[in-house]
């Protein structure tokens, strides 16, 4: 079956799309990746998805409106995609669609405990515009199961990682990155992921405020600055930092209100540091920050050789530089997905397409030791054609 994976990041730059060939079933399925491809946000779309994330007060027309609109961007994302890498049908679509708000732990609501997440990108408009059944929606259902609904790519790096006698971690760098450690010789009960922290985020909200542009090409800009010591100490001392796995974050966490407060203590450690330097504090940040996770929670349980890397943060050089200084003192070798023929900016779109195919062949896509799900659970909801 081909299946079209579709990812939209907490970075909101935009819609990846991956094309992936995919036989077998659960562990044991072979996945080939035809190609992808990735469409920008138009400015006003990006703009009212960064308003809508995590808002105080939005209107329920314009998140119903974004919804379906979404719809159609993304659906126009996978026509583009099928047209350029010359793929005629699709026999199914997975996708992750917009987060605009998740809450994994359970919290106070009207007398109860209640735990949330919402995923926008209208399944149904997808299906009517692609003549295709689509999968969507993916996170609720583990959530019902008692999971935190993420991380959901667990599944495709046990799949794809897994080695008998190598133990491997497995990192994204999105906006928020994430990691999965699979010890050498592991079964799926083994395996432990979790959000380590910000990935880009942080970076992207401060170059915006600072620069005026959308994230800091290549690392230029914080290779130009110095980190600024003091608030790098003090920023890995967050308490997220310390909480054990399973566990995940996003904007409501290292968002907009965290980096106004990340900029104001920039400014007061240092009131003459230069905007690099505060960029560079950043990137320094989301280093340390994977570091810390590596060494608190992962090394403990076992030895591990490889250290696997994608997301839009490969991106950038000077977070490259640093993660793998952090990493090479902790004993591990640092590679990107590229070299295992998966594109670092691809992977994820990869493991919706994924977790689709098992959707439709009604099998689980959640990996519980991950999630702290008390079950596997069949993910996403089907809209037919």
């Amino acid at each position: 079956m081909i299946v079209a994976g579709i990812m939209s990041g907490t970075s909101a730059d935009g819609i990846d799309v991956a094309l992936v060939g995919i036989t077998g079933q659960g562990f044991q399925l072979k996945t080939r990746l035809i190609g992808h491809t990735h469409a920008p946000y138009p400015r006003p779309v990006r703009d009212a998805v960064l308003r809508a994330m995590n808002a105080d007060k939005i209107s329920v027309a314009e998140l119903s409106q974004l919804n379906f609109h979404l719809g159609d961007l993304y659906a126009e994302a996978v026509l583009h995609a099928q047209t350029s890498l010359r793929v005629k049908k699709l026999g199914l679509v997975g996708c992750h669609g917009q987060t605009i708000y998740h809450q994994g732990g359970h919290a106070p609501h009207l007398g109860r405990k209640i735990a949330t997440t919402w995923q926008i990108g209208e399944g149904s408009v997808l299906a009517a515009r692609l003549g295709t059944p689509v999968v969507s929606d993916f996170r609720p259902a583990d959530m019902a199961a008692g999971g935190k609904g993420a991380p959901l790519v667990p599944f495709l790096d046990y799949a794809l990682f897994r080695h008998k006698t190598r133990g491997r971690i497995v990192q994204n760098i999105g906006g928020i990155a994430n990691l999965t450690a699979i010890p050498a010789g592991a079964n799926p009960k083994h395996v432990l992921a979790f959000d380590t922290g910000p990935g880009n985020m942080l970076m992207d909200q401060l170059m915006h405020q600072l620069f005026g542009k959308p994230y800091d090409r290549n690392g230029a800009i914080a290779k130009r600055g110095t980190v600024i010591a003091a608030v790098l100490e003090d920023a890995v001392r967050n308490p997220y930092f310390r909480i054990k796995p399973p566990k995940t974050a996003g904007r409501e966490e290292f968002g907009r209100e965290y980096a106004q407060a990340f900029l104001h203590q920039c400014k007061r450690a240092n009131g003459d540091s230069a905007k690099e330097d505060i960029v560079a504090t950043a990137t320094a940040l989301t280093a340390q920050s994977i570091a810390v996770a590596i060494r608190k929670f992962v090394l403990p349980r076992g030895k591990f050789h490889d250290y696997i890397v994608s997301g839009g943060g490969t991106q950038n050089r000077t977070l490259m530089t640093m993660l793998a200084a952090e990493t090479t003192e902790l004993g591990l070798r640092l590679k990107p997905t590229d070299d295992f023929g998966i594109p670092s900016q691809a992977k994820e779109a990869v493991a919706f397409a994924v977790l689709a195919y098992q959707t439709w062949h009604r099998q689980p896509g959640n990996i519980p030791s991950a999630t702290g799900a008390k079950k596997a659970a069949i993910l996403g909801k089907v809209s037919y054609v």
